[in-house]
């Protein structure tokens, strides 16, 4: 089994009972889900919840939660015999990133993504936007605010 954890950063208030009945039609959640007002993003709320499931779960509930287009969200799993640790990182703007993480949470980029990006490169040009985009920048820098405003959310709602 691996365990992993689900920010839900920023939703509109009428989808916390889907989101809540899609993840857990997948997962077997660690508790309950505490829903907060997200001061990033007035009107929006936001949650962070536990869960275990079989490995690569974590893809699943990030598929079913990006379908409905308006959340920001992260989903992690951490590595579990056979499997590497996983991040899914989605906003409205920017869609769903996926990436492998290593075991201290940093994105892991396999060879494979690395021979695409110096393919696409040599056709578009930019090696810096490629990288950027394989280590999700994009991501971060728009969901680093929802973060931040969450201050400890999962630590304090425990």
């Amino acid at each position: 089994m691996a365990e992993g954890i689900l920010q839900i950063h920023s939703a509109p208030p009428a989808l916390r009972e889907h989101i809540e009945w899609a993840v857990g039609g997948i997962v077997a959640l660690q508790g309950d889900w505490l829903w907060a007002a997200q001061p990033a993003a007035p009107g929006q709320v936001r949650a962070e919840i536990a869960f275990v499931a079989q490995p690569g779960a974590s893809a699943l509930v990030a598929s079913a939660l990006a379908r409905f287009g308006q959340l920001r969200f992260e989903v992690s799993e951490e590595r579990s015999p056979g499997a590497d640790g996983a991040r899914y990182s989605c906003t409205p703007s920017l869609g769903l990133l996926a990436a492998s993480v290593s075991a201290n949470g940093d994105i892991v980029v396999p060879e494979q993504r690395l021979k695409s990006a110096l393919g696409a490169t040599a056709r578009d040009g930019s090696l810096r936007g490629e990288i950027r985009r394989l280590l999700g920048e994009d991501w971060d820098g728009e969901l680093e605010p929802f973060r931040c405003a969450a201050g400890g959310f999962l630590a304090a709602a425990g």
